[in-house]
């Protein structure tokens, strides 16, 4: 008989991945853990019932939540990843070779060593890089004492719940901004808003009385179910939103990076919200 990994992140609506294959599942502790094969969507990750990544599409998320902020800042030089066990993030932070440093803070050792064992194509090596520093660490308890060197943070967390509930407070974000260098940029997971409402909108109630400009922009990510994913935006830099693409191609062309999903156009459209997800914000 078939097998098919049923998602249950939403308790009056699902998605489902045919298994061809399981190559690993167990209890690391933490959370429950499986990776399989599946034809359409390569290798998946999932934790505690929630699809975290596939092979197949991972490419958009991590390339729109690295990308966007470090080209938007200009000059970015040390990176801060809360989160990120499978090592894409880190992966894309690392191609940017104006990047000196990228501190990688993830809670649970045994994503990272499964992720590296299992879905080696999405880290790609990065765990190697002489330039990635990875600290098995509390994200929430790493920002309250990290010196403010950071030009970017990147908060790759799972959705607010378990583990993960801590990364969407209000004091987090406080820390995140305390760490932060001057100029500096945080940006954040923020789910689907069109079955993740409030999502979004505690966190933009949370971010706006601690920054000067703070936004949303969005990506089309196929595992993650519903309709556009939104990344937050928090900087007090205004004018790092409104960049336009002409003015972004410049960096990108001297980046040398190869993208199967950011452009310069897509970086600037992002940031225009389709109406049903700015009303959540007005």
């Amino acid at each position: 008989m078939t097998e098919w990994f049923t998602e249950t992140l939403y308790p009056d609506v699902g998605q489902r991945f045919r298994i061809d294959r399981i190559l690993f599942r167990e209890q690391t502790g933490l959370q429950d853990l499986v990776i399989f094969e599946s034809a359409r969507a390569g290798r998946v990750l999932a934790l505690d019932g929630v699809v975290q990544t596939t092979e197949g599409d991972e490419f958009i998320y991590h390339e729109m939540l690295t990308h966007v902020p470090i080209f938007a800042h200009g000059a970015a030089k040390r990176v801060l990843i809360i989160g990120g066990g499978d090592g894409g993030m880190l992966r894309r932070c690392l191609m940017h070779r104006a990047i000196e440093q990228v501190t990688m803070v993830e809670i649970d050792r045994g994503v990272v060593d499964l992720c590296t064992a299992y879905l080696p194509a999405i880290s790609a090596g990065a765990f190697d890089n002489p330039r990635t520093h990875l600290v098995i660490d509390d994200g929430a308890a790493f920002v309250k004492q990290a010196d403010p060197l950071y030009d970017v943070v990147i908060v790759d967390s799972t959705d607010p719940q378990g583990p993960g509930a801590v990364l969407f407070t209000a004091e987090f974000y406080a820390d995140c901004k305390r760490c932060l260098a001057p100029g500096g940029i945080v940006v954040t997971q923020n789910g689907v808003p069109f079955f993740q409402p409030d999502e979004l909108r505690t966190s933009y109630d949370r971010l706006t009385p601690l920054f000067a400009d703070v936004g949303f922009f969005t990506a089309a990510v196929p595992t993650y179910y519903g309709g556009p994913m939104a990344f937050g935006w928090a900087t007090d830099d205004r004018a790092l939103r409104r960049l336009t693409a002409a003015e972004l191609q410049p960096r990108f062309a001297a980046a040398g990076i190869e993208t199967r999903y950011y452009t310069p156009e897509v970086h600037a459209a992002a940031f225009a919200l389709p109406r049903y997800i700015g009303r959540l914000i007005d």
